[in-house]
């Protein structure tokens, strides 16, 4: 375990060191002010787990700064190439942020996480979740305000009911892309009587209706962050399995109402599968999380593998027709609790690092429900 903590260890000091290099010669197109290519070549979108940062994962945070303040961004430094270069990157954000003064107090984060994310790549997180009312309304205010500070869009959660009310509409290459979220709980805390619309609660009939109302304002893709699911399970339950059914069959005019599913909660990989013509993650893992433990109290190193999940969609044959997924990809990731940073296990494989039992691990879970035969591929 020493051994493979140390060649883990010379893996992130050399993908650090080569994501540094890049951050400092890559111009990324979505601020490069450069024209936007041809609607032709469509766009590519990739999407991230659990941001769910424990008590020492907040205390890396503040080394890495210095001792003051917080400073997320060297732990996500590994994955910031293949995030920023896509043309959307979606992630979750699942503890409520504190103030500057409470970004440790038990159940938030610290604001800081925010500029983290948007120095990684990240253009829009879903704040739906099971947390999402921990610190009440006060809790929503405070991460939506970071997240808007940081230029990072959002979907789950509101402050107003008119922002409950309005579609995250995002760009992306050519395509408007527009992203929903919602969750199965808040951990039995009841909704705001007087803000019934402060959390998205997760119920077909609400998600579909929304889908068809982002269409309406002009979303070519529609995308659905789903928190369900049962916590540290690999496969999906049955009601994820249902729920997936139900969303994926719904149509408008012969077209899918929903383009991509994102799911979360589990806090460990789960599988990919292509239901009724459309791609669901049943579950993405945990991008930033701390130890984790099974439920016969256990750790679980499993529960620190995740996966970036990476689609390439492509312009629709005929004008009102669907975007399609030509590509779809899975990038097995795996959060070092030692170093407290993200892995690229494939990187880090390169770089010596003997991380190909964890590379299976999630390979096998993610193909777990045959997604191979619609060609799903590991990325890298």
């Amino acid at each position: 375990m020493i051994a493979r903590r140390q060649q883990v260890a010379v893996a992130v000091a050399g993908l650090l060191t080569a994501a540094a290099a890049c951050q400092a010669q890559h111009h990324d197109s979505k601020a490069s002010g450069r024209p936007a290519p041809p609607a032709a070549r469509g766009f590519t979108l990739v999407a991230a787990g659990d941001i769910l940062p424990h008590s020492a994962v907040v205390d890396r945070a503040r080394f890495d700064a210095g001792g003051t303040g917080y400073d997320f961004r060297p732990m996500l430094a590994a994955v910031q190439p293949l995030v920023s270069r896509a043309d959307l990157a979606l992630c979750h954000v699942e503890s409520v942020y504190g103030d500057s003064a409470t970004g440790t107090a038990a159940l938030t984060s610290p604001p800081e996480a925010a500029q983290g994310l948007a120095a990684t790549g990240y253009d829009s997180c879903s704040t739906a979740s099971d947390h999402s009312l921990d610190q009440g309304a006060v809790g929503i205010q405070r991460t939506l305000d970071a997240l808007d500070r940081a230029g990072v869009r959002h979907a789950g959660t509101a402050r107003t009911d008119a922002e409950a009310h309005t579609v995250t509409l995002l760009r992306a290459g050519p395509a408007k892309v527009a992203h929903l979220a919602y969750t199965a709980d808040t951990n039995g805390v009841p909704l705001p009587p007087a803000e019934p619309w402060a959390v998205n609660l997760l119920d077909p009939a609400r998600v579909l209706a929304d889908a068809r109302a982002a269409r309406r304002a002009g979303a070519d893709v529609v995308v659905v962050s789903v928190r369900w699911g049962t916590p540290g399970q690999n496969a999906p339950d049955p009601q994820q399995l249902a729920l997936a059914r139900e969303l994926t069959a719904a149509r408008t005019d012969g077209r899918p109402d929903i383009d991509l599913v994102l799911g979360n909660q589990a806090h460990t990989p789960q599988a990919y599968e292509k239901v009724n013509g459309t791609w669901v993650v049943y579950g993405l893992g945990d991008q930033i999380t701390g130890e984790m433990y099974d439920n016969a109290g256990t750790q679980d190193p499993g529960g620190n593998l995740s996966t970036l999940g990476r689609f390439t969609f492509v312009p629709p044959a005929r004008p009102g027709g669907r975007w399609e997924v030509t590509k779809a990809e899975f990038v097995p990731q795996l959060f070092d609790i030692d170093a407290g940073r993200v892995v690229d296990i494939n990187q880090a494989i390169g770089q010596g690092a003997d991380l190909t039992g964890d590379r299976d691990r999630v390979r096998e879970v993610v193909l777990s429900r045959g997604a191979a035969k619609d060609g799903l591929v590991m990325g890298k």
